[in-house]
């Protein structure tokens, strides 16, 4: 929890965008079943589903290997590095309004 309240206090604006409510695209709507969410909570999702799914490489856990459903948000790959799961989340969420 400090660690959350320090990250708050340093950036604001990034923390916001990870736990700001957002409307879903169609797709991760369908994934999610919600029409709202943040992209820290949906991020969350994703991983349970790989865990849930046995979806990690058993051979390099560092991939997963993308079944038809997480395809659909994952812009078509059949595999994905872990780090790169960010990144190809952000792409579905809108940029945060310059004020």
């Amino acid at each position: 929890m400090v660690i959350a309240r320090k990250a708050m206090a340093e950036c604001p604006k990034k923390v916001a965008s990870l736990i700001d409510l957002a409307n879903l695209p169609t797709n991760l709507r369908e994934f999610v079943g919600l029409s709202q969410i943040s992209r820290l909570d949906f991020f969350i999702r994703v991983w349970s589903y790989i865990k849930a799914n046995n979806l990690q490489d058993p051979s390099n856990k560092n991939l997963v290997n993308c079944d038809d459903k997480l395809k659909r948000i994952l812009l078509g790959k059949p595999q994905v590095a872990l780090a790169e799961l960010p990144m190809l989340i952000k792409l579905h969420f809108p940029k945060e309004l310059k004020r």
